[in-house]
């Protein structure tokens, strides 16, 4: 089955088509930028052009930067506040689902990818505008669980050690590596995972970059 994904991020929105049975892209990624401020209705529109760029008309997965409860956003850290209370097939369609954008990764990780199989507990990290979080016990998701927002050394771990406070603070690679070893060591020993995956800008950051405990097992 093909549908059209399209990811909500605090910088940019991404839509392409997937093979939902085989888990891979049937058409090039389209990447529009956030508009700013990201309201609901400026939002609305950029998901439109890329609705449009497929010439899409069938079922559509939209992932959100917040807390989603029965298709209805609930926080918005990243986003304008506005989208508060939005329902998302209102705005985008009775034929879109919307949920969490590190939900709807850890979802991927478990069908397709690392975590496909593995029992216990795992947890599903993406470093970007934010920091996403998706657990699994057993594999069964337990939604929502907002992670990024823990606090560590007095500040949300997201101001501390996502891909925007790199860029921002102009952190060397080998610093904003250290912040997110605290912060993995912090979930490490919250959580007791098994395994951990990690995503986004982290796992496109690898090899000599990423710090040790970023790898797979806990």
């Amino acid at each position: 089955m093909e549908v059209l994904g399209i990811d909500i991020g605090g910088s940019g929105i991404k839509g392409a088509t997937v093979d939902t049975a085989a888990g891979v892209l049937t058409r090039e990624r389209l990447r529009i930028p956030t508009p700013q401020p990201a309201v609901p209705g400026a939002v609305a529109q950029a998901v439109r052009e890329i609705v449009t760029h497929f010439d899409w008309s069938g079922p559509m997965g939209v992932t959100f930067p917040g807390v989603v409860l029965d298709g209805v956003v609930r926080t918005a850290a990243n986003v304008d506040r506005s989208w508060i209370g939005v329902r998302g097939a209102d705005l985008f369609g009775g034929q879109a689902v919307v949920l969490n954008d590190a939900d709807a990764a850890g979802v991927a990780e478990m069908t397709f990818g690392a975590g496909r199989g593995r029992r216990g507990v795992v947890l599903m990290l993406t470093f970007g505008t934010g920091i996403g979080s998706a657990l699994f016990v057993d594999g069964v998701l337990v939604p929502n669980t907002e992670f990024g927002h823990i606090e560590i050394r007095g500040k949300e771990a997201e101001h501390r050690a996502s891909d925007r406070v790199r860029e921002e603070k102009d952190l060397s690679w080998d610093k904003w590596a250290r912040r997110v070893e605290e912060y993995l060591r912090r979930m490490r020993d919250l959580l007791s995972p098994t395994l951990i995956v990690i995503g986004a800008a982290m796992a496109a950051a690898e090899t000599a970059h990423t710090p040790r405990t970023s790898a797979a097992h806990a």
